[in-house]
């Protein structure tokens, strides 16, 4: 089926039932909720790219968090990885604001559209390949809408599977590069790839990833992309 919006993309990733693993767990999670959510109606579905639709700067994440996206239905919004990932949005200039707590807080991005690799949110936090592979559709039509210049990829899984995408665009030829936090490969011209630490509670918790490493990479991006004008 032809896509020709982020929303029509979007309401096809909503609707998607490919992983009967993930569909099953992602309801399970918003039957048995944390304390904290008891009032909450959780998501429970696939969540859905958030952003500007004319974004030059793609930010890809692993998979939604079980009481985070998979509660809220926005990517990033109502988990700590999220606090982080904002917050540098914010300072960055790509958000009008330093936080996301639901789809009714008033966020918006300018410059910048967030997907995952996964749109369901795994068990452990851990998408099987095959998995990853159903969900490759959404990446690739992501990629294609948007024609982002500058991809930031959160983690080792997101830098492959951006990488897969780019080899079969020719954007890139040759042996794959390494992933690392702040590792900068050009994607042909006009294009680059930024790797970034994921900003998870075991990177963040543990000193892995710090505020500045993470700003840094945020910095990097909006003097690549270019032209970008600031929030107020």
């Amino acid at each position: 089926m032809a896509v020709h919006t982020i929303q029509a993309l979007n309401d096809l990733i909503v609707g998607c039932n490919r992983c009967p693993r993930l569909r099953n767990h992602c309801r399970e999670v918003g039957r048995h909720k944390r304390a904290a959510f008891a009032d909450c109606d959780y998501w429970q579905k696939p969540v859905p790219n958030f952003g500007d639709s004319g974004a030059k700067v793609l930010i890809v994440g692993l998979a939604p968090a079980a009481h985070g996206a998979n509660r809220t239905g926005r990517m990033f919004t109502g988990d700590r990885s999220g606090l982080w990932l904002y917050r540098a949005l914010h300072k960055a200039g790509f958000a009008n604001q330093p936080c996301s707590t639901g789809l009714d807080d008033g966020l918006s991005l300018k410059g910048c559209l967030i997907t995952a690799v996964c749109h369901c949110a795994p068990p452990a936090n851990k998408p099987e390949r095959g998995e990853i592979a159903n969900c490759r559709e959404w990446l690739d039509r992501t990629l294609d809408l948007t024609m982002p210049n500058v991809v930031i990829a959160l983690g080792q899984i997101a830098w492959s599977s951006v990488l897969v995408c780019a080899t079969e665009r020719k954007w890139w030829t040759g042996p794959r590069p390494r992933f690392g936090h702040s590792a900068c490969v050009q994607l042909g011209e006009g294009r680059w790839l930024l790797g970034s630490y994921h900003p998870s509670q075991q990177n963040t918790f543990t000193g892995r990833l710090t505020e500045p490493m993470f700003d840094a990479v945020f910095s990097r991006a909006l003097e690549l992309a270019g032209n970008l004008r600031r929030s107020d």
